[in-house]
């Protein structure tokens, strides 16, 4: 938990702030699972802090919101075009990819415990 929070805090997530009149704060939860590293070692336990969006009202608590995702077809093409011109193809993970959105929208949360 202290590595989840650590890492929103690092990535500027959210501003402590008095919750405004008229306005509702978002629950969330913890969710733990079990992680086993590819190589055998030792499992470590995660924690991610989420919130409990389901409780939104359109049109209230937000309007049409996404996340953007790539297509399986432009991943094909990207392949076919690194074979075809016999280029390497490299892969990265950004652990925290989803902390570095913005968005245009306030939403508030209640503090985790």
């Amino acid at each position: 938990m202290h590595e989840e929070m650590l890492s929103l805090h690092e990535n500027h997530t959210y501003d402590l702030v008095n919750l405004p009149k008229g306005r509702r704060a978002l629950k969330n939860k913890w969710v733990y699972r079990l992680k086993t590293e590819e190589n055998n070692s030792k499992p470590r336990f995660k924690a991610r802090l989420v919130v409990k969006s389901f409780s939104q009202k359109k049109g209230i608590d937000f309007e049409d919101i996404f996340s953007p995702v790539v297509k399986m077809s432009s991943i094909y093409v990207v392949f076919n075009l690194a074979a075809s011109l016999n280029l390497e193809i490299e892969q990265l993970d950004v652990k925290t990819a989803f902390l570095h959105g913005d968005l245009e929208e306030e939403i508030y949360v209640e503090q985790p415990e």
